[in-house]
Order: structure tokens, then C-alpha cells, then sequence
């Protein structure tokens, strides 16, 4: 139902289109193996869909943030898991920028090369000469099972202890390779079932300090608009990217049920149905529409990153408010096709089902969650608040 409109970056969408067009046939194993099957963690990272915010100067594509969106609206059409994985490694290959040279070589310099992880601090890092030795455990860790490299958020620790930037907690990411880490077998949920996104974990590891990054205080050490663009706020997008994808699933299986389906007791086809019609018609709007706004936002804040500057509050605030928007439409746009199928959406084996339950833990992501519209409204109205993660 939709046309198809002009992107950023022609290759890497072709390639997801290709990937995705494939998917539906391993629903089934992707659900049930609660992880991507091999094959298809292999053909996302052979493509280049793992790492698309990597740096050219590590030989990656170091894609344009819309483009980003658009290879993974693409494969969220044929599985939501899918796309969930891309997000996650191709938003954090953007750390690659942050590193030191040698550093993001060795780590996202191979084109095998995919990286995963969790930035919520839930780790302690003590420092020692050289680097760090982290303990902690993760929730969350998309991924990890297709992992080549992992990392984890700590709160830092010295000899005299909490270490205080700005008078924050520092807190810094660090990286480590993934067999290093265990993976402990707690991803038994509602959606996204396939992502495999285990609890990890490691106790005293001892990390170079060359693989340790501050999301909040540190500058990238790349100059290109990408790495200007706003870290949280292009995960955001990226999540977005993946709800967009799912709604779009949603209405053109409604769209293919309605034409065969006539409901029980009914004389006329779902798609002879005014409330059909109308419900249809609403969602296209609301999708579009959402779609559109953050196309906008991205574009804008993109533009204002090659200028070399850093992002203005504003922008970083209208442009979270976008992806947290996109999403909210995307999902209404899926409950609204869910409901509109009646008793066969209700089924394991619908695609309408699957979509129903991805869309909703899309949503529950703290990067476009509720508590983002109160952040971005907050900002828009002049009241004082934290704004380090925008």
C-alpha cells in the first residue's frame, strides 16, 4: 500500500528489503529459538546492517541517520527480532567515532565485527593502572548470543571512591570481547522474543582504558555530522525506525486479511466495511504523518550537526519528541489493525498476533517511553530539568 519514497542509502535499504523479504518463513524458528537463527545473524552482518554507524575511517558506511530508519522500517516488515538486532549493533557501532583510533580499529575495524551490549550503569569499574576492572551484570543485551564484542555501563570508581564529573557520577561504557562475558538465560518474554536479549555478565574484568567511553562527557573523536548527531537521540530514532516498521507489517496484513476474510455472521467482506475503511485510513494518516515529523527532525538536526556546532537543546528536545511520537502512532496504528481483524488476530499463528506483541515492548524502551514526552515537554516550556541524556 505504501510508495516507496527516496533514501540516503539505496544499497543497505535494497539489501534489508532483500533480508526481510525472507524472514516470514523463520518466524517460527526465530520465536521459539528466542534468539536470530545463525543464518540470519549472518546475512544482517554480511550485508553491512550491523554496523551501518560505523566510521569510514574503520571501513565502515557511516550511514546517514534516515537511512538508518529506513533499512530498519525494512526489516521490521518481515521480523520484528530482526530489526531489533540491526538497531542495537548499528547504534552502538556509532562508539566507534568515540575511541581512539587504534581502539576502534581492533574492535569495530573487521567487517564481521558486531557489537553489543547495555549502557544502563549497572556495572562498578575500579580503576587501576592502565585501565579498569568491572564487575556487574546486564539486562537487556540484545544480541549478545551473535556478539563479537560486548559492553557494559559502570559507574567509575577510584582510590578515594565515587568518581565525580561535573559533579556527576561518571559513568562509562566499556567494551570487552563477548566470550568473555556469561550469558545467563533469562530472555523469556512477551515480545521481541527473538532478540535473545539475556542478562550478561562479568566480575572483575580487567579492561584497557582505551576501551572505556563517556557517553556524557566525552567528545567523539570523528568530525563527521554523524557523530555530532545526539547519541541517545539516535537511538531513539533507531527504535523508532523499528516501530515504524512493524505498523507499516500491520496494515498491510490487515489489508491482505480484509480482502478474504467475511466476518462471522456477516455478509460483506472486512474490506467492504466502512469502519474498515475508516480505521484504515486513520492509521495511513497517523503513520504518515509521524513519519514524516521525524524525517523533519532528523534531517534538521543532522544538518545542524555538519555545521559543526553541537546540537541545540531544542533541536536534541523536538528531535527525541519525534521518535517518541513515531512510536506512540506506530503502535496505536498496530492496535487499531489487531482489533479491526476480530478473532484471527488472536492466534499464534497470525502475523498480526507477532506484530501486536513486538510493537508493545517497542514501546516500553526508556529512550521513546512515556516519561520522554514529559522530558521533551519540560524543555519545550522553559522548566529547568536534566537534559544529559537528550
Amino acid at each position: 500500500m505504501e510508495t516507496r519514497d527516496a533514501t540516503h542509502g539505496g544499497p543497505w535499504v535494497e539489501a534489508a528489503r532483500g533480508i526481510a523479504a525472507g524472514l516470514p518463513a523463520q518466524a517460527d524458528a526465530i520465536e521459539e529459538g528466542r534468539r536470530l537463527p545463525p543464518g540470519v545473524a549472518a546475512a544482517l552482518r554480511e550485508a553491512g546492517l550491523l554496523r551501518l554507524c560505523a566510521p569510514r575511517s574503520v571501513g565502515g558506511p557511516e550511514a546517514h541517520p534516515w537511512t538508518v530508519v529506513e533499512v530498519l522500517e525494512a526489516l521490521a516488515r518481515g521480523d520484528g527480532s530482526a530489526a531489533w538486532c540491526a538497531m542495537i549493533a548499528s547504534t552502538t557501532s556509532v562508539l566507534a567515532g568515540y575511541l581512539d583510533g587504534e581502539a576502534a580499529k581492533r574492535v569495530f575495524g573487521s567487517p564481521d565485527a558486531v557489537v553489543g551490549g547495555v549502557f544502563a550503569p549497572r556495572g562498578r569499574a575500579v580503576r587501576e593502572p592502565g585501565g579498569y576492572r568491572m564487575t556487574g551484570r546486564w539486562s537487556f543485551a540484545s544480541g549478545c548470543q551473535h556478539a563479537s564484542w560486548l559492553l557494559g555501563g559502570c559507574l567509575v570508581e577510584g582510590d578515594a571512591g565515587p568518581e565525580l564529573v561535573d559533579g556527576r557520577p561518571d559513568v562509562r561504557l566499556l567494551l570487552f570481547p563477548a566470550e568473555q562475558a556469561e550469558i545467563l538465560d533469562t530472555w523469556d518474554v512477551s515480545g521481541m522474543r527473538g532478540t535473545g536479549s539475556h542478562d550478561i555478565a562479568v566480575s572483575d574484568l580487567a579492561v584497557p582504558g582505551s576501551h572505556a567511553v563517556s557517553m556524557i562527557g566525552d567528545r567523539p573523536r570523528e568530525t563527521g555530522a554523524l557523530y555530532g548527531f545526539p547519541v541517545f537521540g539516535l537511538l531513539a530514532v533507531g527504535i523508532a525506525g523499528v516501530g515504524l516498521g512493524l505498523a507499516r507489517r500491520a496494515i498491510d496484513e490487515l489489508a491482505e486479511l480484509a480482502t478474504r476474510k467475511t466476518p462471522t455472521l456477516g455478509r460483506r467482506r472486512l474490506a467492504d466495511r466502512g469502519l474498515t475503511q475508516s480505521r484504515v485510513a486513520e492509521a495511513e494518516a497517523g503513520l504518515g504523518s509521524a513519519r514524516s515529523w521525524l524525517r523533519e527532525r532528523v534531517g534538521a538536526a543532522f544538518a545542524e550537526a555538519e555545521g559543526g556546532e553541537a546540537l541545540g537543546l531544542e533541536t536534541r528536545a523536538r528531535l527525541r519528541l519525534a521518535a517518541s511520537h513515531a512510536v506512540k502512532a506506530s503502535i496505536e496504528a498496530v492496535d487499531s489493525m489487531w482489533r479491526l481483524a476480530g478473532g484471527s488476530s488472536i492466534y499464534a499463528t497470525s502475523p498480526l498476533e507477532r506484530v501486536w506483541r513486538d510493537a508493545h515492548v517497542v514501546g516500553q524502551h526508556m529512550m521513546v517511553a512515556e516519561p520522554t514526552l514529559e522530558l521533551t515537554g519540560r524543555v519545550l516550556l522553559g522548566v529547568e530539568t536534566d537534559t544529559s541524556t537528550l
